[in-house]
């Protein structure tokens, strides 16, 4: 039996262990932060104004260095539309960079440097699937552009979004509940290893507020889709048309996809693809007009069915430099063809 100073004496000392816990893991994360901040960068872009009344577009967002050879790895969605990228060292360092490949439905994205940066310093990929609700993490960013600022949090949940697949590999969500604003999106999660176990993707919010629940895509997927598996890169942001939507742009098949914008520099640029040049509002949706729509890639009509992007986007991904891709488009009324050939990596 326990007396009650016992208790007492038990209580005080579990408090005092919690409480020199504390700064031991300040410390940690201190030290680890000093360490792998230099291989966090900071990504600036830009988009040319599509109309003549418009300006152009600036966006920004964070990333790290993952390899030797000048690769940054980021969130697709922070580089996708960009007509020029540049990345900012902790050193100030700027340097031009381009997409090599992005994976939208994963929102991943890996950059070429153009040159590598004095001194780089490359972070580490870690196991992602080795993560469980309640490690602690942080992450480095460029929040509103203060350029490597840190947040530190929980793993706050799991989440596998339907059944969706890319490239047969089931994508996986890291739920956080570390504070990410504009300019986090991309920046790597590190566990308290210093391993990037996650890239920032979006946070959620609900009415007028600033706080939500954050995510990441994980580093598993992160290297199956642009480390180990080739994946072919277009450039293109398009509208699926279809039904109703379709018949009024007169298109001569169920579906088509609705050309919205072409990155400079990408395969779709080079293959002549036009983006769409007036606002319009259809079926409650804002929509750029008046650019071509896809009918076939690779020689694959375009379906509405998820599995049948997978399976085009498959054929793309197999396509070796030098080898020639193929699009048909709706243009003005009339059917082309364009060609380009498959740029080296």
């Amino acid at each position: 039996m326990i007396n009650g100073k016992s208790a007492f004496v038990s209580a005080t000392f579990l408090i005092l262990l919690v409480m020199m816990d504390i700064p031991a893991q300040a410390q940690q994360i201190r030290d680890l932060f000093r360490t792998v901040n230099p291989s966090v960068v900071m990504i600036r872009t830009s988009q040319r104004a599509v109309l003549a009344q418009e300006e152009g577009t600036e966006g920004l967002g964070s990333g790290f260095l993952v390899s030797a050879d000048g690769k940054i790895m980021t969130a697709a969605h922070v580089v996708n539309q960009a007509d020029a990228i540049e990345v900012v060292f902790l050193s100030g360092e700027s340097i031009p960079a381009r997409v090599i490949t992005s994976v939208t439905i994963a929102d991943v994205a890996l950059l070429q440097l153009a040159r590598m940066p004095a001194n780089p310093v490359v972070a580490r990929l870690g196991d992602s699937d080795r993560v469980e609700v309640g490690d602690q993490i942080f992450l480095i960013g460029a929040p509103f552009g203060v350029s490597h600022s840190l947040s530190v949090g929980y793993i706050s949940a799991r989440h596998s979004p339907g059944n969706v697949l890319e490239n047969l590999s089931a994508l996986d969500v890291l739920q956080t509940d570390a504070s990410i604003y504009s300019g986090n999106s991309g920046g790597p999660m590190f566990n308290l290893q210093g391993e990037v176990v996650g890239i920032v993707s979006h946070v959620l919010v609900r009415g007028g507020n600033t706080d939500g629940l954050g995510f990441a895509s994980t580093s598993k997927i992160a290297r199956q889709l642009m480390l180990e598996e080739r994946h072919f890169w277009t450039g293109i942001e398009a509208y699926l048309l279809e039904g109703p939507a379709a018949a009024v742009f007169n298109v001569p098949q169920q579906v088509g996809l609705l050309v919205q914008s072409v990155a400079a520099g990408s395969p779709a640029e080079k293959l002549g693809l036009r983006e769409g040049q007036l606002k319009a509002v259809i079926q409650d949706q804002t929509l750029m007009v008046g650019g071509d729509i896809i009918l076939e890639i690779a020689g694959n009509p375009i379906r509405p069915s998820v599995a049948e992007f997978q399976e085009v986007q498959k054929q793309l991904n197999k396509l070796k430099p030098g080898e020639t891709v193929h699009f048909k488009v709706l243009r003005a009324g009339k059917i082309l063809d364009l060609t380009t050939v498959v740029p080296p990596e």
